[in-house]
């Protein structure tokens, strides 16, 4: 399995702690920046009000099986969260297209801390992505504003 860098993440957030519990709960807007090789590939994006943005989140604990949510006390199986840490830190945002020029996106909603290594990027279809009443039984208890990360 190989996993190539097509770009990099641009954001306020410097180190761990930084960023939002979710993206899409703070109005701070970002860069994510093509590489060169791949901007052939952004083609057409102008025309999507949000994109699906995966990125690496380079600085996780790779260790981590288990998290304790914000406002949680009892710690969870990792993959019944949203931690940043665990095995393989793969992340997604949901961000909103606010402008593309000479291969830099600049979005709103974007939770990666800056220089997080970009994946993949692909467009965010309401049709398709939303499913109408899924949820976690667990999350549903939680303010959808606390502070830090899940």
């Amino acid at each position: 399995m190989e996993c190539v860098a097509i770009g990099v993440c641009r954001s306020p957030y410097r180190q761990v702690g930084d960023a939002p519990r979710q993206g899409r709960l703070v109005d701070t807007e970002s860069e994510i920046e093509v590489f060169p090789e791949y901007r052939a590939g952004l083609s057409d994006v102008e025309r999507c009000s949000h994109l699906i943005v995966l990125y690496w989140q380079d600085r996780a604990d790779r260790t981590a099986l288990s998290a304790t949510p914000p406002g949680e006390v009892r710690s969870r199986g990792v993959f019944s969260t949203r931690s940043p840490n665990r095995p393989n830190p793969i992340a997604f945002s949901v961000v909103d297209l606010l402008s593309i020029e000479d291969g830099v996106l600049r979005v709103r909603g974007l939770d990666a801390l800056d220089g997080s290594p970009l994946l993949d990027i692909k467009p965010y279809s309401s049709a398709v992505d939303a499913i109408e009443g899924a949820g976690v039984d667990w999350m549903r208890q939680m303010s959808p504003h606390p502070v830090g990360r899940d």
